[in-house]
């Protein structure tokens, strides 16, 4: 599955960037993320609460940052995490831009997913439904943050 986001923000890029490519500061703008630690270099362990239809979905898991271009702003990540109690994995390559649009910044997501197990037989128009609303949310979360912030 493709996703396509964007999220305007009201400060500029310089000012976003930092805290966008900062996994576990901005991991607390994920709806239902409940734990995000180091585990190496650019590498993260995690866990996030979500209810998707009427599954309930307790995913744990990694993310790499395997790009993070500064110049650029652009980043990449992949996640990769499971549920144990209905048995399913998801599988996610993300990739950010950040850029300047006068008065703030606009940060466009990419994301390709691959859900497998009970997870995947959900059915993509709920998983998009869910996934544009936990974007929604993570947009608000952070315009909120970005703004107090600057």
């Amino acid at each position: 599955m493709r996703f396509e986001h964007v999220v305007k923000l009201p400060v500029t890029a310089a000012v976003a960037w930092p805290r966008i490519v900062d996994v576990p500061e901005v991991a607390k703008c994920v709806p239902g993320v409940e734990s995000v630690t180091e585990s190496g270099p650019d590498t993260y362990r995690g866990a996030v609460r979500v209810a998707v239809g009427p599954v309930k979905l307790k995913l744990e898991g990694n993310v790499v940052v395997t790009k993070r271009d500064e110049a650029a702003r652009e980043a990449a990540m992949r996640l990769e995490a499971a549920d144990k109690g209905i048995g399913g994995t998801l599988r996610a390559d993300l990739r950010m831009t950040l850029t300047d649009n006068g008065a703030g910044s606009e940060l466009r997501m990419v994301t390709e997913a691959t859900l497998a197990g009970r997870i995947g037989d959900l059915g993509q128009p709920i998983v998009k439904r869910k996934a544009d609303q936990v974007v929604a949310e993570f947009a608000r979360c952070l315009e909120r943050t970005l703004g107090e912030a600057s």
